[in-house]
């Protein structure tokens, strides 16, 4: 087991060795090649230094936000992310390193450059490495070994989490349980009793051997990585004894909460002071130092929105006033955070009418102008949004926020409705951005958006709102067929 445990180590060493062969390969490559004829006077006459403090910076990088692709459960949001702190910290240790060692005419112009190429290569190198080791994995190398014990429809969502992705490595050798699981997928072996298990775990903790009973046989425990429990708290003492014998094996110990039933309730762990507590919701953006995070990239993005948008306000007023008779601004109240309600902000792009407050625009709605037409379909109308960002009431990224008269209808028809409200609405969102935008003529339409928004809410990254945003520029240029 420990070979496979220090098998990680050697990858992650493996990953850290490629990453400076490609600061020092890209090095080399600008020495010959200069170009643009960027290469700084002291780097040309000090190549040994610049190298010296190049390397000392990367080793400085590699230490404060080393590798994760060897890690089993990985996201592409997370290979990103990492990839991104690493090299531009990398960049600006090495920038400030050589900026002291001598001088630095030209050295901004060339670390742009060299940026520009750095950061593009380490981030193929990591998808590359992290798809060799995938394949490596699928062919039996760094492996884990993963029993399971109990019957319970927790272990038939912990093996479908195991084995979707072959290249995470995890093999399920089978299960212990009092009898053949219904859950359990026949493709897993059925390893005998609980009881089978226990007699074997009490001989092995007497012993105090992993691989082999009192009668000499095989141990169940033999190169066994990891044990997943998912038992009844009444069946304490068999718990124990699996621990106790997990313990003196060096095998880790999961225990798996059992699921409700035939109630799909996913209760996630956090700690609560001394103890660990499980709710139905966990909200990245509960944690502040998120939340700052969130509120910092949303005012200055909105504070430059909101000023080139300020000379086409008069253009756009212009229009929609030929078009149609009455303000400029359209404003409603929604539901925000928490529920509360706030007035949000859109160009007009209908007529006025009664049924504004409680009917959605449809396809060929005859209350819409043509400009106004127009403007929805490229989400023009949405942009004086980003004054509600600027004063607090809506983020950038979020559900979108809904007209009071939905809120009050929904929350009664779809289960979890009122869950999107716990963060602040949004300009544009996942739901939004995975086809869940415009009417929801049908009930099933809601409960997908409202899926999605939870989703949003319990995966918040940094990342994901990038990402999102990426997703509803390119949706600019080709506009949704539910943009209407």
């Amino acid at each position: 087991m420990k070979q496979r445990s220090n098998s990680n180590q050697i990858i992650k060493l493996i990953v850290i060795m490629c990453d400076f062969v490609v600061l020092n390969a890209l090095m080399y490559a600008f020495y010959k090649v200069n170009p643009f004829d960027i290469m700084p006077k002291f780097f040309l006459q000090s190549p040994r230094v610049v190298l010296l403090l190049s390397n000392i910076a990367m080793a400085l990088s590699q230490y404060m936000v080393p590798p994760i692709i060897h890690r089993r459960a990985l996201t592409f949001e997370q290979i990103t992310a990492r990839v991104l702190s690493m090299t531009i910290l990398q960049l600006i240790m090495m920038f400030t390193l050589i900026r002291l060692a001598g001088e630095n005419g030209g050295m901004f112009r060339f670390m742009l450059i060299f940026a520009l190429v750095f950061i593009p290569v380490i981030f193929l190198t990591r998808i590359a490495e992290r798809m060799t080791l995938g394949l490596y994995r699928r062919r039996g190398g760094n492996t884990r070994a993963v029993v399971l014990i109990g019957n319970d429809r927790a272990l038939a969502q912990l093996y479908q989490d195991l084995m979707t992705d072959a290249s995470t490595g995890y093999k399920v050798r089978g299960y212990y349980s009092d009898k053949k699981s219904e859950y359990i997928d026949d493709k897993i072996k059925y390893l005998g009793t609980i009881s089978d298990f226990q007699r074997e775990a009490n001989e092995i903790n007497e012993n105090k051997s992993k691989n082999v009973t009192k009668d000499g046989e095989q141990s169940v425990f033999q190169n066994l990585d990891d044990v997943f429990c998912s038992l009844s708290h009444e069946e304490g003492g068999t718990i124990f004894n699996i621990m106790k014998c997990c313990d003196n094996c060096m095998i880790h110990f999961f225990y798996v909460p059992r699921s409700f039933g035939n109630y799909h309730i996913n209760l996630k762990p956090e700690g609560f002071g001394h103890l660990t507590v499980y709710t139905n919701h966990r909200e990245p953006l509960t944690n502040v130092n998120n939340r700052i995070l969130k509120r910092a990239f949303d005012i200055p993005v909105s504070a430059v929105v909101c000023l080139v948008m300020l000379p086409l306000i008069p253009i756009i007023a212009a229009i929609i006033k030929l078009q149609s008779p009455g303000p400029v601004f359209f404003k409603q109240a929604r539901t925000g955070i928490n529920g509360k309600t706030f007035i949000c902000y859109k160009f007009r792009s209908m007529h006025l009418n009664k049924d504004a407050d409680m009917q959605q625009a449809s396809l060929d709605d005859p209350r819409k102008f043509p400009f106004g037409r127009f403007i929805r379909k490229f989400n023009i109308d949405e942009f004086p949004q980003f004054f509600n960002v600027l004063k607090g009431d809506m983020s950038i990224v979020g559900p979108r926020p809904h007209m009071l008269y939905h809120t009050d209808v929904y929350r009664k028809l779809v289960d979890g409705y009122m869950v999107r409200h716990f963060c602040k609405p949004g300009i544009t969102g996942w739901a939004q951005v995975t086809g869940y935008r415009g009417e929801t003529k049908e009930l099933w339409q809601m409960e997908e958006r409202v899926k999605h928004d939870i989703w949003y809410i319990e995966n918040w990254t940094m990342w994901l709102d990038l990402k999102i945003i990426f997703m509803t520029a390119f949706g600019l240029i080709k506009p949704d067929k539910n943009a209407y």
